[in-house]
């Protein structure tokens, strides 16, 4: 999403929410934030499940190095301890490889997602083993670029979403999804958003 959608959506967000609209002159407008589409993008949010960034920017350093190019062929090909020496573990070995099963299989398209709508990407990708639903929509909201979409499960989300509203506790996903209900339907304009609130709250 470009800074001019951005900009027009948290008019939207700020004449629809109160909160948003006392909170954006103190923070600003979120800036825009993109990935990459297809398999690769897929490959590297495996790797970077619960390890920091700069550990999985080492590994995915290491797999370039691997693999130049990097697709289901390549991971297929590639004996799973050379995976495991650049630093995966065995069962990120056993998600890569199922996704590229799936990949050639035909079962899952990573370059065909753009083509379905949000609920059916989401279905697509946590039928892949190690993809949650929190997987699924930060794809879509930051490589597919779809404007409606609320990660829930984020935790710094919800946390920012509870100090916006003045909540003593940050809400459960369920009670987050429904606090921003009326965002529609810009609300991964909303997201965004709450990202930078909960970096650059006011004291």
């Amino acid at each position: 999403m470009s800074p001019d959608v951005i900009a027009h959506a948290m008019q939207a967000l700020a004449e629809a929410d109160p909160d948003i609209a006392r909170a954006l002159p103190q923070v600003g407008a979120p800036s825009p934030r993109e990935r990459d589409r297809g398999f690769a993008t897929f490959f590297s949010t495996i790797v970077s499940q619960q390890i920091s960034t700069e550990a999985a920017r080492a590994i995915m350093g290491r797999v370039n190095t691997l693999l130049p190019e990097l697709h289901a062929k390549a991971i297929i090909d590639i004996e799973g301890q050379a995976l495991r020496d650049a630093g995966l573990s065995w069962r990120k070995v056993e998600y890569a490889k199922g996704l590229a099963e799936a990949e050639l299989a035909g079962t899952f398209s990573a370059d065909g997602l753009e083509h379905l709508s949000d609920e059916e990407v989401i279905a697509a990708i946590t039928a892949l083993r190690g993809f949650g639903r929190w997987s699924a929509e930060i794809y879509l909201m930051f490589s597919l670029k779809r404007p409606d979409i609320f990660p829930a499960d984020d935790l710094a989300l919800r946390v920012a979403l509870g100090r916006l509203k003045g909540l003593d506790d940050k809400p459960t996903p369920a009670k987050a999804r429904q606090m921003v209900a009326h965002w529609a339907p810009w609300r991964s304009v909303g997201s965004l958003f709450l990202w930078h609130y909960y970096r650059g709250e006011p004291v």
